[in-house]
């Protein structure tokens, strides 16, 4: 038995980084409700086997998955159609590195990093290299100077209002 495991430390994670992420799925929800897809938020884990074949185990802090049928106990095994990861100190390298590389291995076609401290979003379109291999490309950051358009590249009847999206109250 595979035991490929990793622990990061979220311990001291700001309650705006949850807020985002309960924002996130609130805007969602309601739009998905008379489709096969559904929107989750970070309690959701994916076991994927690798392209070395390492199981590797991930939970996105959101994520929209068309096949939700498809699980394993409380793993599900298909790649969602989008993954959103929401920055803190503690897991910001994993986001942009080892995360971001098994989405892209996976073929998730699109991945947003949202940075709650600057309220920008990063949305990666997943594409293919000359070589029809998969690789992330940067389509656009979103800030409070192009606010209106943002938006889920592969569900365009989703409509998501930045400020919403950010809004932390106390």
């Amino acid at each position: 038995m595979d035991l490929n495991l990793q622990i990061t430390d979220m311990a001291g994670a700001y309650i705006e980084h949850s807020m985002v992420i309960t924002n996130f799925c609130t805007i969602v929800s309601p739009q998905l409700k008379n489709s096969m897809c559904r929107v989750f938020p970070d309690n959701v884990q994916y076991k994927w086997h690798t392209q070395t074949g390492m199981e590797r185990a991930v939970i996105p802090d959101a994520t929209i998955n068309c096949q939700i049928r498809s699980r394993r106990g409380n793993s599900s095994i298909n790649a969602p159609q989008f993954v959103m990861e929401v920055l803190s100190e503690s897991t910001e390298r994993f986001d942009r590195g080892e995360k971001m590389d098994l989405y892209k291995e996976q073929e998730i076609c699109e991945y947003w990093i949202v940075d709650w401290i600057k309220r920008a979003v990063e949305i990666y379109h997943l594409d293919y290299d000359e070589n029809d291999k998969p690789r992330y490309y940067l389509y656009k950051t979103i800030t409070e100077q192009n606010k209106d358009e943002l938006k889920i590249l592969h569900f365009p009847q989703i409509k998501i209002d930045f400020d919403e999206l950010f809004l932390i109250e106390w």
